[in-house]
């Protein structure tokens, strides 16, 4: 392989496969990564019009020990599909492919190289209509050489799945790994490393930063390769949203070198909530938080991020153009519930608690509470949500039922009535899109 990684970094993963697994645990359950999720690539990156047929192609660069492989190739197995799994480690990779003959998948192509090495890689694997880079980018000297190198294999209309570290929910790990160089010092073995900062975690006081915000972070607690990657890795940095808007969807050749790209963020478990300042400050929020409502959706993120200062990781789809998520306001779109058991009847009495006035909605599953406005026929229209009827079918529906004395409401007074609850479900990423022309393969 050529030498245009970081050779410590190799090293690392060729001795500590990330992240650690033990393949055997495949036969009783199967990991699943958030952005992986094939609803959640359809809702983001296709409109909703994806079916992961006709030869739909997926490529894992950096795919380390498997999660992100397994999880696309069992979503996809009776599909014909190809997922590759690109990484630099043969230990990493090794462990992947003995995690995908216990599963019996064979849609799966192993490739031992650097991400860097892309480009001259296109002839042999062609193009993808989706990219896993996830941890990757954030260990390399030159992210943005990685980030092109992505871009060469992408089709024209296709998708990115991306997560990087988070500046500010990082903030005792950077701590962390400045005392761990002081403690080192010029100490080569890892082992010494890692036991070393052992000691050190287990006697640091409650005012230390990692302590602190310990409640964020679990790697530490998954053995030697969790350790030396969180707190002991040779090459780490991190972003703030800001710097990803400049970055990644900046003016494609401007003074901050930009690649025009759309951005879409969903933390895990958490969707987008953790973005928006109304949805971070809680049962209580400040008179002013009306006005945040109203500013750009950058600048709302970026205060967000330094209101919580829970996010640890940036995870997001990254496309060409906004038009690749799907759109609320069509009639034609099937609205369904994702991520956790929840039907049209359980979000209606819910949203129908308060008889169409704003109420507190506490989220259990992801921490979030937040005021919402369900409007008038927000219960009455979630209860009609069955994941198989389009908009205009509900719509219809509800006015057949329809008992007031006035007209029933057209579908664009139904569609402005439900944006506030669509709005609070899908920042959530319990509601999604989809498009019936595309048949989505389900995850098991």
């Amino acid at each position: 392989m050529p030498d245009n990684y970081l050779p410590e970094v190799r090293n690392q993963y060729e001795a500590l496969p990330y992240p650690p697994c033990n393949p055997e645990d495949d036969r009783k359950r199967l990991v699943l990564t958030w952005l992986e999720d094939l609803p959640m690539i359809n809702h983001y990156c296709f409109a909703g019009r994806q079916s992961f047929q006709n030869g739909f192609k997926a490529l894992v660069a950096g795919g380390g020990t498997g999660d992100a492989t397994i999880f696309l190739a069992e979503q996809l197995r009776h599909t014909d599909a190809q997922v590759v799994h690109l990484d630099m480690s043969e230990a990493s990779i090794a462990l992947a492919k003995e995690r995908a003959q216990i599963r019996g998948l064979t849609n799966i192509q192993w490739v031992h190289d650097s991400l860097l090495n892309l480009p001259a890689l296109a002839a042999q694997l062609g193009k993808f209509d989706y990219i896993n880079c996830s941890g990757v980018l954030h260990h390399l000297a030159d992210p943005d050489l990685g980030f092109k190198a992505l871009l060469s294999v992408l089709k024209a209309d296709g998708a990115i799945g991306l997560m990087v570290y988070a500046t500010s929910g990082r903030t005792g790990v950077y701590q962390m790994q400045e005392l761990m160089r002081l403690v080192n010092g010029d100490e080569a073995d890892a082992q010494r490393k890692i036991a070393n900062t052992r000691d050190l975690l287990a006697s640091l006081p409650a005012t230390n930063w990692f302590k602190r915000s310990e409640d964020l972070h679990h790697d530490h607690k998954a053995g030697d390769a969790g350790i030396y990657d969180l707190l002991l890795h040779s090459q780490d940095r991190s972003y703030s949203v800001g710097e990803l808007f400049d970055w990644l969807g900046g003016e494609a050749g401007g003074a901050k070198g930009g690649h025009g790209m759309h951005l879409a963020f969903t933390d895990v478990q958490r969707g987008r909530s953790p973005y928006l300042p109304h949805m971070v400050l809680g049962a209580k929020p400040p008179d002013m938080t009306a006005s945040l409502r109203k500013l750009p959706t950058r600048k709302q993120y970026e205060m967000a991020e330094l209101m919580s200062g829970s996010i640890i990781t940036h995870s997001l789809y990254v496309t060409r153009n906004a038009g690749c998520t799907a759109p609320y306001g069509d009639a034609a779109y099937v609205p369904f519930f994702y991520h956790e058991p929840l039907t049209g009847e359980m979000a209606a009495q819910v949203f129908g608690s308060n008889k169409g006035q704003p109420f507190m909605l506490r989220h259990q599953h992801s921490g979030v509470s937040v005021m919402v406005n369900p409007g008038k026929y927000g219960a009455k229209i979630l209860a009609l949500i069955d994941g198989k009827k389009t908009f205009g079918e509900i719509f219809d529906q509800f006015r057949t039922a329809w008992q007031g004395k006035a007209a029933a409401p057209d579908n664009t007074v139904l569609f402005a009535d439900f944006a506030e609850s669509f709005d609070v479900l899908n920042a959530l990423d319990r509601l999604l899109l989809r498009h019936p022309s595309a048949e989505v393969t389900a995850a098991k």
